[in-house]
């Protein structure tokens, strides 16, 4: 795919995600299907926090190679979740629907040789990697999973009901 494709998929999925919330009733929107997973509010602040947040480690390391990324500790990430139901989900999927300029902002200002530039990751899991990587799988295949994620959360739901 080409930067310009990236980009597209990118805008893409972030509209999917705001018009398919976007209609939902406040009860679906906060409900969470288990304690351990979120619920579609959680998932957007989670998103809102998150497009930004790796634009900015790829951007930083560009600039000066070091180790990036972050865990599933991280305190920004878990401050969006916990407190997404503080917020209207309105000012949620606005805030995710503005992070469409910085994605293309910033990934339009990268060059093909950036995205081979390789970089040790903070998560050791992922070790080493191209900053390809940052894009394709905490970006663009990161907002496809929870697009499915608000899919599943609005089919639990509904089957919940139809048992009830």
């Amino acid at each position: 795919m080409t930067m310009n494709e990236t980009i597209a998929a990118i805008h893409q999925t972030t509209d999917e995600i705001v018009e398919l919330t976007k209609g939902l009733s406040d009860e679906l929107i906060l409900w969470k299907p288990t304690e351990e997973k979120w619920s579609i509010q959680e998932v957007v602040c989670h998103l809102e926090e998150a497009i930004p947040y790796w634009l900015h480690e790829l951007q930083d390391t560009l600039k000066k190679p070091a180790p990036w990324g972050r865990g599933l500790q991280h305190e920004g990430r878990l401050a969006a979740v916990s407190q997404a139901h503080q917020r209207s989900t309105a000012d949620a999927l606005e805030g995710l629907a503005n992070t469409k300029r910085q994605v293309e902002t910033i990934l339009g200002s990268i060059g093909e040789d950036d995205l081979k530039l390789e970089a040790e990751s903070r998560n050791p899991r992922f070790g080493i990697k191209p900053m390809s990587f940052i894009i394709d799988h905490l970006l663009t295949d990161h907002l496809v999973t929870h697009l499915k994620q608000i899919r599943r959360n609005i089919e639990q739901f509904e089957a919940r009901k139809l048992t009830n």
